[in-house]
């Protein structure tokens, strides 16, 4: 089960990446199938205008809510090896880790409410032994008050989202090209890091023996 489980988190990741990157281009065309690839907040608000508030509310409730138990459960399964996969894949800064941090030792239960999709936020209530039973209403209450606030708002600006697509139209296998090349980018200058961090500790370790 727990195989399972990082094997579901990991593929949530690539097909989330995935998502976002040709978002911009497909969104309009494929509303549905980008929700089920990538169901973040700028593909949730820019597929208002091309999408039934069924399948809105379907795709992107049930999206969020496997992502969030599957986080959830790595944080409570494998604790602090989880944000070490959080910081490498995701790249979630240190100041805005150390921020949700202080905010869910604080105030745990608001904020899986008040952001049901962060990963930070899923793994740290799963690491802190938060009651399954506790998690997952607040986790639905979360997605609930967010695809209403994100579809509100899409109504609102929805002849500006329909400009914006129409205006980068031209451009828009250029603009997925520029993201997938800035994920790559971020991804080996993490994997660089993270290798000079390994071996500095080696380094450290070794000269402590030494001593």
């Amino acid at each position: 089960m727990r195989k399972a489980v990082l094997a579901l988190t990991t593929m949530l990741f690539v097909i989330g990446t995935i998502g976002t990157n040709i978002g911009p281009a497909l969104i309009d065309e494929h509303p549905r199938l980008i929700l089920m690839l990538s169901a973040r907040n700028r593909n949730l608000f820019g597929a208002v205008p091309y999408i039934d508030l069924m399948s809105y509310l379907l795709i992107g409730f049930t999206r969020v809510l496997i992502a969030g138990v599957a986080l959830f459960l790595v944080g409570r399964w494998f604790g602090t090896k989880a944000f070490g996969w959080i910081k490498g894949n995701v790249g979630e800064m240190p100041a805005i880790y150390r921020w949700t941090e202080r905010a869910v030792d604080k105030a745990g239960s608001l904020m899986v409410v008040l952001m049901p999709g962060s990963n930070v936020v899923c793994l740290l209530v799963g690491h802190r032994k938060m009651a399954p039973r506790r998690f997952v209403p607040l986790l639905m209450l979360g997605i609930a008050i967010k695809l209403a606030v994100l579809w509100r708002g899409g109504k609102l600006f929805e002849q500006q989202i329909r400009d914006f697509l129409n205006y980068i139209e031209k451009y828009q296998w250029w603009v997925v090209g520029i993201l997938f090349a800035a994920s790559s980018i971020q991804s080996a200058f993490k994997n660089q890091k993270n290798r000079a961090n390994k071996q500095s500790q080696g380094e450290n370790h070794g000269n402590k023996e030494e001593n």
